[in-house]
């Protein structure tokens, strides 16, 4: 298998990882996505008119920021957001027992086909993503922080696991390091559950997922368009418009 050959090629480099070596296989099926961590429709519309948009996330919280309250509204402004957005959109669902999970989960699939319903990781969410796997709607499970809830998560079919590089960050804990455990433990096994970096902050930690071989990186929309920015760049821009314009200047005389 071509994986193992490049898995094997190194032999104990400081800076290589075996993480990557699975990612230069997997990186034949398709490529990172970028998802928008908001409830804000100018937003999404911003971050869709970029060109490199493949989904939302969303939760309770944004919701909230937006002033979107009340059933109804909540429900009808997700699919606002389907209807920007040709992605997946994570929709969390509020209960936390496993009867509520299920009837809220089925109300959000029914939405629309873009739907992916997202549950906490606790025991009612895990066996709450098995109940959906079998019924063929995608999950998101969120509120991620170990390994061993990761592997849970896979077991049970999650679409997408959501680890929280972020607040591990905010606790002296190497959010990204997680997510590097997370993806040698998918490839041992096979597992088609794809690795949703979540609590991105800033621009160097969708460099350093992309790195590790997160299959998507939900960002707040400042952290996608740092990307586009370095100051060279810039600068470059800046003396090639300038010459042009030096050279336009000495034909005209």
């Amino acid at each position: 298998h071509e994986c193992a050959k490049v898995r094997h090629a190194c032999k104990g480099h400081a800076q290589c990882r075996v993480p990557l070596a699975g990612y230069l296989c997997r990186q034949q099926q398709h490529p990172m996505k970028f998802f928008i961590d908001t409830a804000s429709l100018a937003q999404i519309k911003e971050a869709q008119d970029l060109g490199v948009l493949d989904g939302v996330t969303t939760n309770p919280s944004l919701m909230a920021k937006e002033g979107i309250s009340g059933h109804d509204r909540v429900m009808k402004h997700y699919v606002d957001i389907c209807n920007i957005v040709d992605g997946d959109v994570s929709a969390e669902v509020i209960a936390t027992d496993y009867a509520g999970m299920i009837k809220e989960g089925e109300d959000l699939a029914a939405l629309h086909p873009n739907i992916v319903v997202k549950v906490p990781m606790t025991r009612d969410g895990v066996k709450a993503i098995k109940y959906f796997t079998g019924k063929g709607i995608k999950t998101n499970c969120t509120l991620v922080f170990s390994a061993g809830q990761a592997l849970l998560a896979a077991k049970a079919g999650a679409t997408y696991v959501s680890p929280f590089v972020g607040r591990l960050d905010d606790v002296s804990t190497d959010g990204v390091q997680l997510i590097e455990q997370i993806r040698v433990i998918y490839d041992n096994y096979g597992y088609g559950t794809e690795i949703l970096a979540a609590s991105i902050r800033h621009p160097m930690h969708i460099i350093q997922c992309a790195e590790v071989g997160a299959d998507v990186a939900t960002c707040p929309l400042s952290a996608i368009t740092a990307l586009f920015d370095h100051p060279l760049t810039t600068i470059g821009l800046e003396k090639f418009l300038a010459d042009h314009k030096k050279a336009a200047t000495a034909v005209k005389a």
